[in-house]
């Protein structure tokens, strides 16, 4: 089958890829390669995956309109896993137009791609972010998700309405996978793992935010990835008997679905950065400092969809986690 990875540079656009490849899939992956983070790590990721005779890397702009409607065209796609974003909840105060360029522009690139050229799925990334100011746990597909409290969070949950809007006008299946703080070897430096691993190597304070009174659903890459092409495989087709009134937000009379992706059990800040002092064999120096604007308090996954309709339980733990995030850090930088 052939593949068009979005994002291929990225974390869990570089390890899907990875694992298409291995699976026999052609991958054309796609990345502007922006300055959001070291370039050079993404030009790391890139480098394993040219290994792969069935990898093909175009470097491109998803908000070029002509450009992506010719890679279309040009190459006739079997299925998108759209993946590339501006991420992250905090750069989204500085930076709020990055957002709109490549998290809206770029997703309306890719839906009029997948119109145009007889895509037979498309699946793509969304976020935990988008339950904002909920409060219910565990978040879930079925709960109202009005109240995003980051550009970020909102231009992901603009991307669910956009995909419903396709699936429903063009008949294009979509489904929508709401990540929950994912990790893992080849992760992003912005990511609290990434930057805790490295202060703690090199003697200096850590942030704690909100005094460590913070719980996540990490959720360990290979389990992310598992989850990724298992939705890919279970193609929607819309239910029937669907209406607003009676139905559920996380599925439509359209060929739509939205799924959340995470580990299901929530880890406390404080835990999550012992297993890390644990996996270096060093206690980290910390900083504990206040809530900061466009954080929640926890994530907490519902699953149980993605369960029934893949097979698919995540099941490494933070500890087994962390502890190959570090190895990798340590091989990657060359630290003895």
């Amino acid at each position: 089958m052939k593949y068009l990875v979005t994002g291929a540079a990225g974390f869990i656009g570089y390890h899907t890829s990875e694992k298409l490849l291995q699976q026999g899939h052609q991958v054309t992956g796609i990345d502007n390669l922006n300055d959001y983070y070291d370039v050079n790590l993404k030009k790391d990721r890139l480098k394993q995956l040219e290994k792969y005779s069935e990898f093909t890397f175009k470097f491109i702009d998803l908000a070029d309109r002509e450009g992506m409607a010719e890679l279309f065209k040009k190459e006739k796609f079997d299925q998108v896993i759209h993946l590339a974003a501006q991420a992250g909840v905090r750069y989204s105060l500085d930076n709020p137009f990055a957002y709109a360029d490549s998290n809206l522009v770029g997703h309306l690139s890719i839906l009029e791609g997948c119109r145009h050229n007889q895509v037979k799925h498309l699946v793509y990334a969304s976020s935990s972010s988008v339950y904002g100011l909920n409060s219910k746990m565990p978040f879930a597909t079925e709960d109202s998700v009005d109240h995003p409290i980051s550009l970020y969070a909102a231009t992901k949950k603009a991307n669910e309405l956009m995909s419903h809007t396709y699936s429903h006008l063009y008949n294009i299946p979509t489904s929508g996978l709401r990540f929950f703080t994912v990790y893992g070897p080849w992760g992003r430096p912005d990511m609290a793992l990434f930057k805790f691993t490295k202060a703690i190597i090199e003697g200096r304070e850590i942030d704690v935010y909100n005094n460590g009174n913070l719980a996540r659903d990490f959720t360990y890459i290979d389990d992310i990835v598992e989850g990724i092409l298992r939705v890919a495989d279970n193609i929607p087709t819309g239910q029937k008997d669907w209406t607003p009134e009676s139905g559920s937000a996380k599925d439509s009379s359209a060929p739509y679905y939205v799924y959340n992706i995470g580990n299901g059990s929530p880890v406390q800040l404080m835990d999550f950065i012992k297993a890390i002092e644990k996996a270096l064999g060093q206690e980290a120096k910390k900083n504990f400092m206040d809530m900061q604007p466009g954080d929640v308090y926890k994530t907490w996954a519902d699953t149980d969809d993605l369960e029934r309709v893949t097979q698919h339980k995540p099941s490494v733990s933070v500890e087994a986690g962390v502890k190959k995030f570090v190895d990798w850090y340590q091989s990657y930088y060359q630290i003895i």
